[in-house]
């Protein structure tokens, strides 16, 4: 099973953000700050979840995925299978579309202090945009 720690950060609600991606697979440890366009800091969340679905479609097909994640409404959004808001519909849609590629998909929150790491990386990631 691949263990993935995700987060998303936002400079301003809208603003500069970054995601944060933090995967513990095979006994390896892979780090991944990305830097994203504006937007809230909820849409960088649900953004986060996508980019990691990404990674983990390129390096670890057809692996169990367990994601956790300190954004409640991220989790709650997936565990419902909707989301009324039209910002993050097409978020959900395309990570409901990744999740389906994958034998099982788990996801579940986790408080801020246990994503630290996805916290700093999101972070590291925006940084990096305010440099391009």
């Amino acid at each position: 099973m691949i263990v993935v720690f995700t987060d998303g950060s936002s400079s301003g609600n809208p603003g500069l953000s970054g995601a944060g991606i933090y995967i513990k697979a095979e006994g390896k440890i892979y780090e991944y700050a990305i830097p994203l366009q504006k937007m809230s800091n909820h849409e960088a969340e649900f953004q986060a979840v996508l980019e990691a679905l990404k990674i983990c479609e390129k390096k670890f097909p057809d692996e169990i995925l367990s994601f956790q994640t300190d954004a409640q409404i991220v989790v709650d959004t997936l565990e419902k299978k909707y989301t009324k808001n039209s910002n993050f519909q097409p978020l959900f849609q395309a990570i409901s579309e990744k999740t389906r590629k994958f034998p099982h998909f788990f996801i579940k929150w986790i408080p801020s202090k246990q994503n630290f790491h996805a916290d700093r990386l999101a972070k590291k990631a925006i940084q990096m945009g305010h440099k391009t």
